[in-house]
């Protein structure tokens, strides 16, 4: 399919991450600002709060409305509202690396990916990466291990389907959600180079950012490719499916390095593109 016509919606901003849509807005990090934000329709740009001492990256919305947010290096997961952050979980019990994406499904069970090291990542780190999963009532367990750079995470509308961007392995993990939130590995399908965030549309297919290869590309679930589109010169970061109908790919990508993004030099920005197939599902 060719690649529609994209529009910057925002740009300036630092390294724009965990893109959600939810009450009409679309809802995001900025992680080297360390400020949670979102924008609307309109392009009206909202700062919500400041993440003091760490790194905000995964969201999620909880059922009651609440948004959770995740901080990296210190393992913790934050609720907003009201205006303000508090502690809903500590993961640093339970977490043996930097934890790094997450997503809350509609049940409001938290899925956070443990990378299995410390960030930046050593050059030899294996498949140590894991799925965390955190129950509305505040247990932790364990639910995928094997992992190789856990990256963006998805599930169906269903709650029977959970998808994950393994960064180091170029694939979707593909789960099987079980009645009590476990995973059962189901597949594993290629992905282009270094998958970031990730989203599901109606038909099942995943669209990803592929990080390396300056482009977002939409999977099937049988693994093939069926859409690209390229965002040259910049790194895609994250996307999802949003907008009255869930029809609108937000693409987050930034104009950076590896080397740049570890002394925090790095300008993102939001493009918008219209797409077929509605998005469903978390995000």
């Amino acid at each position: 399919m060719n690649q529609g016509e994209l529009r910057t919606v925002l740009d300036g901003g630092r390294y724009f991450e965990a893109p959600r849509w939810y009450g009409g807005r679309l809802w995001f990090v900025d992680c080297i600002a360390r400020t949670l934000l979102s924008i609307g329709p309109t392009g009206d740009l909202q700062e919500h709060a400041k993440v003091a001492g760490d790194t905000p990256c995964g969201l999620g919305f909880l059922p009651d409305g609440r948004l959770v947010v995740l901080t990296m290096f210190r393992k913790k997961l934050l609720t907003f509202s009201d205006g303000q952050l508090s502690l809903y979980s500590d993961l640093s019990h339970a977490a043996t690396g930097t934890i790094d994406d997450m997503i809350v499904d509609g049940l409001g069970r938290a899925y956070v990916g443990d990378l299995g090291f410390d960030f930046p990542p050593p050059p030899e780190r294996g498949a140590v990466g894991r799925i965390i999963l955190v129950t509305p009532d505040g247990r932790t367990e364990v639910v995928a291990d094997g992992l190789r750079f856990p990256n963006g995470i998805a599930v169906s509308a269903d709650h029977k389907r959970l998808v994950v961007a393994e960064m180091d392995g170029e694939c979707l993990a593909d789960y099987e959600i079980q009645s009590d939130g476990g995973l059962r590995l189901r597949a594993r399908h290629k992905c282009g180079k270094d998958p970031d965030g990730i989203c599901l549309d109606r038909d099942g297919a995943v669209w990803a950012a592929c990080y390396s290869e300056d482009a977002f590309v939409r999977i099937d679930r049988d693994g093939k490719e069926r859409q690209r589109i390229s965002v040259s010169g910049r790194r895609a970061i994250a996307c999802a499916l949003g907008g009255p109908d869930k029809t609108t790919l937000f693409c987050l990508s930034a104009a950076t390095t590896p080397e740049e993004l570890r002394q925090g030099r790095s300008s993102a920005r939001i493009d918008v593109v219209e797409v077929e197939t509605a998005g469903a599902g978390y995000p």
